[in-house]
Formats: C-alpha cells, structure tokens, sequence
C-alpha cells in the first residue's frame, strides 16, 4: 500500500515512526525539482508529480503532527507573486492522505486565482486539518487543543501561510488561532476582526448572476426564477439580496428541519419555497429556472448532475463546484449553459477580511468598489470579461477565467515581490521539518 492510500491519522503515526512530526515538498523554482524533507517520503511526492492534475508546481505544501492531539496538519502554498499564500483553514474528514493533499493543492490553486482576480495583493494557499472519525470534534476542549496547535504550526512557517475561516472551523475557533499566531485573518470583531463576511458573499454572487445575464443579453434579476442548493449564512444572505432584485421565485432545497423553519419564518409571505433535502440529493439542481446556484458541497457539478440541469446560468457560492475542471466544464458548454467559475464570483469572503491590518471605515470604498461597474476588477465587470473571452475564444468559461486569472496572478507584489519564495527558502535551509 502507498502511503498516499493511507489514512490521514495513519500517515502521521508513520511519519512518527520516522521521528518526525514535520514534513515538506517545496518546489525549487531554480532546478524544477520538488525538494522533499525525508526520502521516505518520496512516494507522496511522486504521487503529486505523476499526473496529479492538482499540482501545478506549489510553491510549498508543508505537514506537521500535532504534539499532543496526533491530528494531520496541512499548509498548501500555491502561488505567491502577488503576496503571501492566503486562504481559509478547513477541518474535515478525509478518507485517504491522498485526498487530503488533492484538497489542498486544489483549494489553494483556487485561492491563487481568487485573490487575483479580486485585485488583492496575495498568493493562494490553503489550510487543513484532518479531522478524525467520531466526534471527539465537537468537544470545546479538544477543540481548542487543535485550534492552538494549528496556530503553532502556522506561526512556524514565518508568515509564508495566512490563515483564516474556512469549512469546520468557526469564529471561536479563529479566536483560539489568533491567540497563538500574528499570521491570520477572518478573527471576531470583539477581538478586532472584520467579522461575518457571508452577506458581503452574497452580494458578490448576485452581481456576478447580473453580468451572466448581461452577457446573455437576458436584462436583470427582476422576474427570474432562482433554484439554490443550500441555505446556510451566504445561502441565506442571498436569498435576501435576490429578493431586493425583483426575483419572481426562488426554490432552495435544505438538509436542516431547524433552518428550513427559521427560514421560513424570516422570509414569510416571499416568493421562497424550501424543499428538504436528504444528503447525497442533488435533484434540486434539475428544476427548471433562469439560474441554478451550487452553495453547498464541492464537486456537485459532475457527469450525473450536469444533465439534468434546466437552465441558463450557473452561479453559486460553493468552493471547487465543478468535480472534473476540463470535463465538466466542457459538458456544460456543450449544453449551451453558462457556468461562473466560483472563485470568480465568491471572492468576497476573502475581500472582507483580508486587510483587516488595515483598519475600517463606513461603506469602506475598498470593499464596495467591488460590487460596483466601474473598477476593472469588480465582481460584474471580471464576470462579463471572463464569458465574453470564453464566447470569442471558442473556449470553456472555466478555461477563461482561469487565463485571466493566471496572467494577474504572475504580476508581483509592488513592495515583496516573492518575499514568500524567500521565506520558504530559509524554511528550507534551516531544516524547518526538524526544529520541532
């Protein structure tokens, strides 16, 4: 068995077993090779060599095993012209160690192309942990264990790595981080932090649906019908910002009884109809409609659901919605449907905390510049560019914007162009993977 089929819990009792709790794969942009801590760790890296579509020469993905929690950490770095590698940090079950790094690289791709697109001044990465089976999770005190060892794994990588709010993790835990490293984002106001950045989300989403629309020549928002999967804080926030919008129905589909009903109750006398869902029911997505929005799990988009889709637009609020990038992007072009690729369109949970060293200010312009039609980057204006290249080009909206964004994310930093480079470089040079 490879070690990539291991289990996550079961790869960190063998990297103790080597005497390590530490571990890297650093790309060296000077010879092209991928530089790994330990030989007995090579066959993870050629398992991320060996047509990994996930890889695409991260600058760094860093491991380390909790001191006293045994838990898998993870840090992918993925571009950093732009600035340091920043993204959320997700705790979550993974079945093999495989899938923990496929998670990684390609969270912290999309990370890359999101802060670009968005005009930030940062690389992508990405944070993990993997969460064990059970529910040991849920206890405050194991929590906490967890959350204060991440923020020492973090703190250990010397700023290549900002952290922040991702899947599984909270805003108590972010509190936890914040206590143990100066390198995170997306902390709780009471602490100084920008705090609940879902309705900015939204917001982000719904101007996006309005430059699909646009591009289709399909006028507004104002008397279309919407289906979303998935109602949770964004879901929830855009069912209020569509409904500002003149939308002449929505349907949303819901695992929660408890949400459903405070849905219910928020939204009474709107055109809303909440469906219940079971998990692994993705029949919501072929009701007929104008615009399908994916805001739950990733991978929705995949060769059982893409023919049964009824509409027009694509745009949604969840992470890596499309299961195969190339493939399913194809499909969906091949059936006359246009799809936004969602980090093009939910980049404002990452705008909304990325400066917080920067202070605040009312309806800051940084931020609303964003929602607007006149800044090249906004969210309505990088949407439009994006699907009339893809219509021009003769290529997927996928593949689009994916140029788009790959072309400003090679623009360096004004002041630290591949400062993080640098840092990843000492990391090395001082054998990081020893130090603990």
């Amino acid at each position: 068995m490879s070690l990539v089929d291991l289990s996550p819990e079961a790869f960190a009792s063998h990297l103790l077993s080597l005497g390590q709790r530490r571990a890297y794969f650093v790309h060296d942009a000077v010879t092209g090779q991928l530089q790994v801590s330990h030989p007995d760790l090579a066959t993870v890296a050629d398992f991320m060599l060996a047509g990994n579509r996930d890889y695409r020469q991260h600058e760094g993905v860093f491991l380390e095993v909790g001191e006293h929690s045994g838990v898998l950490f993870g840090a992918f770095i993925d571009r950093s012209c732009r600035g340091q590698g920043q993204g959320g940090l997700r705790y979550w079950p993974y079945g093999t160690l495989a899938a923990f790094l496929r998670d990684g690289l390609r969270l912290a791709t999309g990370m890359t192309r999101k802060n670009a697109l968005a005009g930030l001044w940062w690389g992508g990465g990405k944070g993990l942990i993997a969460r064990a089976p059970g529910d040991a999770h849920r206890d405050p005190a194991r929590r906490a264990e967890v959350y204060r060892e991440y923020a020492a794994f973090v703190t250990s990588l010397r700023g290549c790595y900002i952290t922040a709010e991702d899947a599984g993790t909270g805003a108590a835990d972010m509190a936890t981080v914040h206590s143990g490293t100066r390198f995170v984002t997306c902390i709780p106001p009471a602490i100084g932090g920008s705090g609940n950045p879902s309705p900015a989300t939204a917001r982000g989403v719904v101007c996006a649906m309005e430059g699909a629309l646009a591009h289709l020549q399909l006028g507004t928002l104002a008397g279309k019908r919407i289906v979303m999967q998935g109602t949770g804080n964004v879901g929830a926030a855009m069912i209020a910002e569509l409904l500002q919008r003149g939308v002449i129905g929505i349907v949303a589909s819901e695992l929660s009884a408890e949400r459903r009903a405070e849905l219910t109750q928020q939204f009474a006398f709107a055109p809303l109809e909440l469906l219940a869902a079971e998990p692994g029911d993705d029949s919501i997505l072929g009701l007929p409609c104008d615009i399908v929005a994916p805001n739950a799990l990733g991978g929705i988009l995949n060769p059982e659901t893409i023919p049964t889709i009824r509409a027009r637009v694509v745009c949604g609020a969840a992470n890596n919605q499309l299961l195969d990038d190339e493939r399913d992007a194809a499909a969906l072009a091949a059936r006359g449907i246009v799809y936004v690729p969602d980090y093009l369109c939910n980049r404002m949970g990452i705008v909304h905390c990325a400066n917080e060293q920067y202070g605040y200010v009312p309806r800051d312009p940084a931020i609303e510049r964003h929602f607007g039609r006149e800044w090249d980057n906004s969210v309505y204006l990088i949407t439009r560019r994006a699907l009339e290249r893809a219509a021009s080009e003769g290529i997927t909206t996928a593949a689009a914007a994916n140029q788009l964004a790959d072309e400003l994310a090679c623009e360096l930093h004004p002041i630290w162009g591949h400062r993080t480079r640098a840092i990843i470089a000492g990391l090395v040079a001082e054998r990081w993977h020893l130090t603990c």
